[in-house]
């Protein structure tokens, strides 16, 4: 089964409307709600007093309608009697400016007391609702982070000195992993750390790296004592939470993901992007990667115009679709949305719903029905997994050692690298993992490293291993330039890869906005050059200079490739083309059209492609499309929609 539906808020209207929700989802083929994910006020109304009646009677009528429930706890949203009787709980920022009640997510992820609230709503829920016919998971919180990653309190600042002891054991240690000689920062007592606070100069690199890890860390101890809780109440209920793959940076969601029972996630396109489509295929491809093996849930996504975006851009007929069946074809057995009735109150009374304010005659009801339909004829996709020959290596550690002000150049933006070769695999029909740089890269073909300033022994070790395996590596400029304490690694940039690359970097040459460098084949560089010499790589493209700007270096029985500038258009896209075909990486020819492939382990699988243009494509396959229609070497894509074939192969 593809788990389908929504958040349903049922306590934001008369209890009358409920079991008219629950016919029109049974008419929609809904078979999944998340349930209570904002409802503490009305769950605990004052301290220590719960009223559940409300949600008994909901949970027995979706049970009856065969609505299965992902039963949230409501903690990603404290009541107001919270945050007036507790305010030292609330978030405080780098400033030292209090945040308020009023929105959303407004406590300190150290807050001892939060946590004790928390966990208290956490064990009634549990106790309460552990055999309900209607529980199919617990949706621990929401969005962690979203709002309060980092607080800078003194309970934060508490709660860090304990992660740093933890972490080096001794101020030695420390000392020695922040550079702390430099600027007179040397410590003589745990005492005399605090988080990273406004400060009249730029704050310690490492000590704002740690900060973020820190950060990261608190928010997936907070899930994890809910998490063992509800297990401890409900064995055998699986529980996940809601990340926000590939537009939220401030959790490592590759540490986080090995706590939930099965990943998923919320996406929104962003609504200036031309291609966003695009955007939707890097959040899904790095959901799916972090655990590769299993598919996920898509928990929120939206059938129209979201509401913070300035301008919120309706989306157009058979968008929705498109977006939906994107996320299928990239692993995901659910497909979610925010929500399933439009609010009429509220910051978010303007963002699109399953069911509309304008009711059932309406162009979203009959894409909702009409995707309904489908994902109960595509049931059997459900469990299957995406194939791919190509990872690129990310490490959140590495895009927050990036962020740091004091860098050679603010235009060099590892997020945004990593998304444009991303993209233009995507273009050049290329499905990609993500992978984290210490993970198993043996099953790959090809593995680029777009943008990784920070690596560690391990991981520099791990390509290398990659590559003298038979592997091909592309490694883009200004990688492996420091260790995981963000010091430098020294004797030559790229550091941690000078021997595996052939290639020694003397010095950084960024570039000004706007100004570019000419290839001798073909194309620019911009944002950034190198003044780097060959020692064992064979230059296959250089500057007007004479000096290197792509390289290749034979090691064991494959090859590293490097860049030492950044490429854009017909530039990326001809290195990339030639390493794939040096890896024996397949390319399509349609472009604007999506192919992507998922298969069950005993040999079924499932061709997606999905046509972003307005005009009609055809694409080879052989199998039997989802309404039986045998499909004979070619298929048929209308402009601006999507197919499913089961293949045979």
């Amino acid at each position: 089964m593809i788990a389908y539906g929504g958040d349903y808020n049922p306590e934001q209207w008369p209890e009358q409307t409920w079991a008219d929700d629950v016919r029109l989802m049974r008419e929609a083929g809904v078979t999944h709600v998340s349930l209570g994910i904002f409802s503490w006020s009305l769950l605990e109304p004052d301290e220590g007093v719960y009223t559940f009646d409300w949600l008994d009677r909901i949970m027995d009528l979706l049970a009856g309608g065969g609505v299965k429930v992902f039963l949230a706890t409501p903690t990603a949203s404290p009541p107001p009697w919270f945050g007036h009787r507790h305010p030292e709980a609330l978030p405080v920022d780098a400033d030292g400016r209090r945040w308020w009640h009023g929105s959303r997510q407004a406590f300190c992820p150290s807050s001892p007391i939060y946590r004790e609230k928390a966990l208290a709503i956490a064990e009634q829920l549990g106790r309460r609702y552990a055999g309900h016919p209607a529980l199919a998971m617990w949706h621990v919180h929401n969005e962690y982070g979203c709002h309060n990653a980092r607080c800078y309190c003194d309970a934060s600042a508490a709660a860090f000195r304990a992660w740093l002891i933890d972490r080096y054991g001794t101020l030695d240690a420390l000392n020695d992993a922040w550079g702390t000689a430099f600027w007179s920062q040397h410590y003589g007592d745990w005492e005399q750390i605090l988080p990273p606070r406004i400060t009249p100069s730029f704050a310690n690199p490492a000590q704002q790296l740690d900060f973020r890890r820190f950060s990261s860390d608190a928010l997936s101890a907070l899930y994890r004592a809910e998490r063992d809780l509800l297990r401890e109440l409900a064995p055998g209920v699986p529980a996940t939470t809601n990340f926000m793959g590939g537009s939220h940076w401030d959790i490592d969601y590759w540490s986080f993901a090995q706590e939930v029972d099965v990943v998923s996630t919320d996406h929104y396109l962003a609504g200036a992007d031309p291609e966003p489509h695009v955007d939707l295929a890097f959040a899904a491809d790095l959901t799916r990667s972090l655990k590769r093996d299993r598919p996920w849930l898509l928990m929120e996504h939206s059938t129209g115009a979201v509401n913070w975006q300035g301008l919120n851009r309706a989306k157009r007929p058979g968008e929705m679709h498109r977006n939906s069946v994107q996320h299928l074809a990239r692993g995901a057995d659910g497909i979610m949305f925010f929500q399933w009735r439009a609010s009429r109150a509220g910051a978010e009374k303007w963002h699109s719903a399953m069911l509309p304010h304008a009711g059932t005659g309406t162009k979203i009801w009959r894409e909702v029905v009409a995707l309904g339909d489908l994902l109960r004829e595509a049931s059997d996709v459900a469990g299957s997994t995406v194939e791919a020959d190509v990872a690129i290596l990310l490490d959140w550690s590495s895009v927050w050692a990036q962020d740091h002000p004091a860098q050679p150049t603010d235009l060099l933006k590892p997020v945004e690298e990593i998304k444009r070769w991303h993209a233009e695999l995507w273009r050049q029909g290329v499905t990609c993992d993500l992978a984290h740089p210490e993970s198993d890269l043996s099953g790959y073909r090809l593995v680029l490293v777009p943008a990784l300033y920070l690596v560690s022994d391990a991981d520099a070790a791990n390509l290398e291993r990659f590559v003298e395996g038979g592997g091909v590596a592309l490694v883009g400029p200004y990688s492996g330039i420091v260790d995981e304490h963000d010091r430098v690694r020294l004797g030559g940039y790229p550091g941690a890869w000078r021997d595996l690359l052939g290639v020694t970097v003397e010095e950084f040459f960024p570039l000004e906005a706007g100004e570019t460098v000419p290839l001798a084949g073909g194309g620019a560089g911009t944002v950034w050059s190198e003044a780097a010499r060959a020692t064992t790589a064979s230059v296959l493209d250089a500057y007007a200079t004479g000096e290197p700007a792509w390289t290749r270096n034979e090691a064991g029985r494959g090859a590293a490739h490097y860049l030492t500038t950044l490429l854009a258009g017909e530039a990326l896209a001809r290195v990339l083309a030639a390493v794939c075909a040096e890896a024996g990486v397949a390319t399509t020819d349609t472009p604007g059209v999506e192919l992507v492939r998922r298969s069950h382990s005993d040999g079924r699988s499932f061709l997606f492609a999905v046509n972003h243009t307005d005009a009609d494509a055809v694409v080879k396959a052989t199998g039997t499309s989802l309404d039986g229609t045998p499909v004979d070497g070619r298929l048929t894509v209308p402009a601006g929609t999507a197919r499913i074939v089961r293949e045979r192969r």
